[in-house]
């Protein structure tokens, strides 16, 4: 409806422009919802827009677009209010023609071709293969499915993929982690250090290697320690500590028995992320490996193009042949290293050569959904790309906030490290994946989250997405008690007579559900998903009060089937609202 009041008002004023009655360009329309329905449905406030490039009065110009208008049989009167604002009251007609529309197009009401298939890759969770999702990661991953499916749904060609930190520091020490519980498993003295990987997880990749090779990866406690700087408890640096125990890993193991355990460690861990992903609706089509930059010779290549633009420097103070990117020259507040001394690539050269490589394959939009930790990160990127002659306007960074889960009221910490974490399918088994999806996206993603357990779990209206289902399964319910009074439903009786849906609850309903496409652009364009959650919520208390005021299987015929394809649009919209959430929609409950 909005679209047609805008096309509408466009034509008004074109036809204005061409009898030269206004000197102006047609601007861009902004048509909004009325909050008081004395004022009409809708309301536009374009002539005042005008006001001043067309040096008229602006209720003047509204009345010139008024009278302009071309005939339509959409809108029964348009009304001027205030200092120019254009009031429609639409038309009983079209108000009904809502719950035709939605029984026509089924599961595709709602969607759209804005997007016009134009590109987008959306890249998130993509956390370190270094242990299981814990319930911070959940959050990244229901807000980026959502936003996923809100773009596929108004006409993008969507992308998503998950970045695969398989390479570097973490991955290193994962690897000595795993091998140290292996000797500790083997009866070595082994004193754990402080910044090694500690979750129980780690034990079950330990059990495979005993069980494949034995004690065959078994050295001396004296070997492993010999020489190694003091560990964080004993007064010493934990980060070298465990940066000379990776250095001890690789040498007493070789080649080979490192890789293998590496390898072992990152698959059995990634094997599991990719489970618990699929288990919880969140699906990609692509899994980047980070390796592959270094492969494919990636990182090499758009450190070259850097050198070629002038954009990094070496750093040769001290004797060192650190190679800096000039980052400062795009805002960032400080330069940053993408090759150390000794040759090695950064993490931040390997984003840049991820990113480049993003563009490379042709994306209209790049969004990059990350925790909110990574603020700082933004800046760095964007510039790194300015370097390399790209658009770095087309790059969109999302900021996602960790929930804070609670338990019994107290907030539980989580450490990824400690191995003191809730693992997101500890998550989903307790509440399930419907709750989970659903209270991770019902706020901005920037803005903190408290998911409470308790009413995640609860079988009431204070929980938004039980009170959701139970509005689609309560609908349900209407069409088996109808079964069971032998009763059929005529939907084509019921579309011939929606003149019949006169009470206020039944406009309410109308009126509601006309807004779904318009919640379901916004939510895609603006990236958030929470205005979905927030429509569902309110649609079904709409529903709900209907329920408990009226009867749907009444003895007129007439009425009944109505009522009945009303409610049968309601169950429709709510379908796909949750299915955009990746959230069920049950028939009962």
């Amino acid at each position: 409806m909005k679209e047609a009041l805008q096309q509408l008002i466009s034509q008004a004023i074109q036809s204005l422009i061409d009898n030269e009655s206004l000197s102006v360009e047609i601007p861009i329309i902004k048509i909004d919802r009325t909050r008081d329905k004395t004022h009409g449905d809708f309301a536009a406030n374009v002539a005042m827009m005008l006001a001043k490039p067309a040096r008229k009065n602006p209720r003047d110009i509204a009345a010139m677009i008024i009278e302009a208008l071309p005939e339509n049989d959409f809108v029964d009167q348009v009304d001027i209010a205030g200092p120019g604002f254009i009031n429609f009251f639409v038309s009983d007609n079209s108000r009904l023609s809502v719950v035709n529309n939605v029984l026509d197009q089924a599961d595709r009401f709602g969607c759209s071709e804005k997007g016009q298939g134009k590109k987008v890759q959306v890249e998130f969770v993509s956390a370190n293969p270094t242990g299981p999702l814990h319930v911070g990661h959940g959050r990244g991953a229901a807000y980026g499915a959502t936003l996923a499916n809100l773009l596929k749904a108004v006409g993008y060609t969507v992308h998503s993929e998950y970045y695969v930190n398989d390479a570097g520091r973490q991955m290193d020490i994962l690897a000595t982690s795993v091998w140290l519980r292996y000797l500790q498993n083997q009866q070595v003295p082994i004193v754990f250090p402080a910044n090694a990987y500690k979750g129980d997880y780690i034990l079950d990749i330990v059990a495979e290697i005993s069980q494949e090779h034995g004690d065959a990866y078994v050295v001396s406690a004296d070997e492993v320690m010999k020489d190694l700087p003091l560990d964080e408890p004993e007064g010493g640096d934990k980060e070298k500590h465990i940066d000379a125990l990776v250095d001890k890993a690789k040498t007493l193991l070789g080649d080979n028995r490192y890789r293998y355990v590496f390898e072992l460690a990152l698959n059995s861990i990634l094997d599991d992320i990719r489970e618990d992903l699929e288990e919880f609706g969140v699906h990609y089509e692509e899994w980047f490996s980070e390796r592959s930059l270094m492969d494919k010779g990636l990182v090499n290549k758009s450190i070259e193009r850097l050198r070629e633009n002038d954009r990094v420097y070496v750093d040769k103070a001290e004797g060192k042949s650190t190679l800096w990117f000039r980052s400062t020259d795009f805002g960032d507040d400080k330069d940053r290293v993408v090759q150390r001394d000794n040759g090695q690539t950064t993490y931040f050269a390997s984003d840049i050569a991820y990113h480049m490589d993003k563009f490379e394959r042709g994306y209209d939009t790049v969004i990059d959904v990350w925790g909110s930790d990574h603020h700082g990160y933004v800046p760095r990127v964007k510039a790194a790309l300015t370097a390399l002659n790209y658009d770095a306007e087309k790059l969109e960074v999302l900021l996602v906030q960790f929930a804070n889960l609670y338990r019994g009221g107290e907030k539980v910490q989580m450490s990824t490290r400690s191995g003191s974490f809730v693992k997101l399918r500890e998550l989903r088994e307790e509440v399930g994946s419907d709750a989970a999806r659903f209270f991770y996206v019902m706020r901005k993603c920037e803005q903190h989250l408290d998911f409470d357990l308790d009413l995640a779990k609860s079988k009431s209206s204070e929980n938004p997405v039980y009170y959701i289902q139970y509005a689609h399964a309560r609908i349900c319910s209407v069409f088996r008690q109808l079964d069971e009074k032998k009763i059929n439903y005529d939907q084509v009786l019921g579309l011939e007579n929606l003149s019949l849906l006169t009470e206020e609850h039944e406009k309410n309903i109308l009126q509601q559900l006309a807004r779904y496409p318009e919640v379901v652009d916004t939510a895609a364009h603006q990236h958030e998903p929470h205005l979905i959650a927030h429509y569902l919520r309110e649609l079904a208390n709409t529903l709900h009060t209907y329920y408990n005021a009226h009867h749907f299987i009444v003895d007129d015929k007439n009425l009944r089937n109505t009522r009945l394809s009303l409610i049968v649009a309601v169950r429709q919209v709510i379908k796909n609202g949750l299915a955009l959430l990746g959230v069920s929609a049950p028939q009962e409950m």
